[in-house]
């Protein structure tokens, strides 16, 4: 299975990469997510560390069910050969109600295929109030004129 655009990355392709997962995240679809994996992925999310599909989609499967009304944004901090760096933006709220910014890094690393065989996640969780919500689009894929992260001065 090929999942293009496949490394060596270019700034173009990095971002289309980039894109590709956001897109993907917010669909909330942790099989369709997991598909983006090798089978045998190695993840490093906040604390938790583990391997393969299996694995990532039931970490997805347990991260939505507590992240309501997800909505990401990714931007490519780096890339060489086959790894990308993201910094990344999401909101959600909690079954109460509360709402969080969630900031963080990802380093990516693909194989050949253009499936991410690493992924290393750091991240960092801001209560908000609904009022400092920057993220409304109707849950889903980014609308294309939303704003970026640099353009919001994330």
């Amino acid at each position: 299975m090929s999942r293009p655009p496949l490394p060596p990355f270019s700034a173009e392709s990095a971002a289309q990469k980039a894109r590709v997962a956001e897109d993907a995240w917010n669909s909330c679809d942790p099989a369709r997510v997991a598909l983006a994996y090798t089978v045998d992925s190695r993840w490093r999310n906040r604390a938790e560390i583990f391997e393969g599909r299996a694995a990532i989609e039931a970490f997805l499967t347990r991260k939505w069910a507590r992240e309501l009304d997800y909505r990401l944004v990714k931007e490519v901090w780096a890339f060489h050969e086959n790894r990308i760096a993201v910094r990344f933006a999401y909101e959600w709220r909690d079954d109460s109600g509360h709402w969080f910014r969630s900031y963080g890094n990802e380093n990516w690393e693909f194989d050949e295929h253009g499936l991410m065989r690493r992924r290393i996640a750091s991240i960092n969780d801001l209560p908000i109030a609904d009022r400092e919500r920057k993220f409304h689009w109707p849950l889903g894929r980014r609308p294309d004129d939303h704003p970026s992260l640099s353009e919001l001065d994330l």
